[in-house]
């Protein structure tokens, strides 16, 4: 039997076999909040923008999105959790990461598993309401994080960050799909867009926490081939992003101009990098800084775009 006991200041889940509890501050780390908001921002994003493409209306399609958000968060949620059970070992290593709550054991491992699974099976199950296309994205998603990336290459191949990279723009396909199952390039664009982010703003984390990653045994860019080629891959990827805006010239002229502004910006935060006696720690948080909001303003700017189009 479970009982419940909420409290007005802080939250408390008190099982009685148990002499264990925990707040919502330890949910939220076990479920990986961050990365659920901007998972769920990408397949609102991706939803949004397919309505445009396929001139479908808002109106026909809002019990779509409800679909698409609930599930996509399930899911993402549900991978990370396994993600924290799986990586409880290394995470007990890492400053960043000791007190999660898979480390401390305010949460038992039992009831992570359980959580895990549940969410990621909810999760599949909510997107099949959308289309069987949807649902099998979804997993495909789920599959690349907690098994190519987090089981398979993130202890021991420096490409684990482009493996990640892989379940990262998997949203923005799941939330196209919800409107049309067939999916059309441009939608492969947009997983493209998000892709190739990815790889910068991770590689920028990984500098930050470059000896944590060393302490974890954690063979990411700078830990195994140090900051110069690090930034050096990051520039590569950045200018991959160049012609991505011109391959969604359907969203029209303004998106262009931002989307190319936005790279333009990114391309020379990256270049700074190659000052002589550069500070990489600083210069880090500043890349990583810059692709919270490169993806936040690309997004804004595609819901912006076509909002009159579908609401109308």
């Amino acid at each position: 039997m479970e009982k419940i006991n909420v409290e007005t200041s802080s939250p408390l889940i008190k099982w009685a076999d148990s002499d264990f509890q925990y707040n919502w501050s330890d949910m939220k780390q076990l479920l990986k909040v961050g990365i659920i908001n901007s998972n769920t921002m990408t397949a609102f994003a991706g939803f949004w923008v397919a309505l445009y493409y396929t001139g479908a209306s808002f109106s026909e399609y809002w019990h779509m999105l409800l679909v698409t958000v609930i599930g996509t968060a399930f899911v993402i949620a549900g991978g990370c959790v396994l993600n924290n059970y799986f990586d409880r070992d290394i995470d007990n290593v890492m400053e960043r990461t000791k007190e999660r709550p898979t480390v401390t054991g305010k949460i038992p491992i039992r009831h992570v598993i359980f959580m895990g699974v549940a969410f990621s099976v909810v999760g599949i199950l909510i997107l099949g309401l959308a289309s069987i296309q949807t649902a099998i994205i979804g997993l495909i998603g789920w599959f690349s994080y907690v098994v190519l990336y987090t089981l398979w290459s993130k202890r021991k191949y420096t490409i684990n960050t482009g493996i990640g990279s892989l379940s990262g723009a998997i949203p923005p396909l799941i939330g196209w799909s919800a409107v049309e199952p067939s999916l059309q390039p441009a939608a492969y664009v947009f997983f493209l867009l998000i892709f190739i982010w990815q790889t910068p703003h991770f590689l920028a984390i990984a500098i930050r926490k470059t000896e944590d990653y060393r302490a974890a045994n954690i063979p990411m860019l700078p830990v195994v081939h140090g900051n110069e080629m690090t930034r050096r891959q990051m520039l590569i990827y950045i200018l991959c992003l160049l012609p991505i805006p011109f391959f969604l010239y359907e969203l029209g002229t303004v998106f262009i101009i931002i989307g190319t502004i936005l790279n333009i910006g990114w391309i020379y935060l990256a270049l700074t990098g190659y000052k002589k006696d550069v500070d990489f720690l600083k210069w880090a948080n500043k890349m990583f800084a810059y692709s919270l909001l490169y993806l936040t303003l690309i997004c804004i700017v595609m819901i912006f775009i076509t909002f009159p189009s579908n609401i109308l």
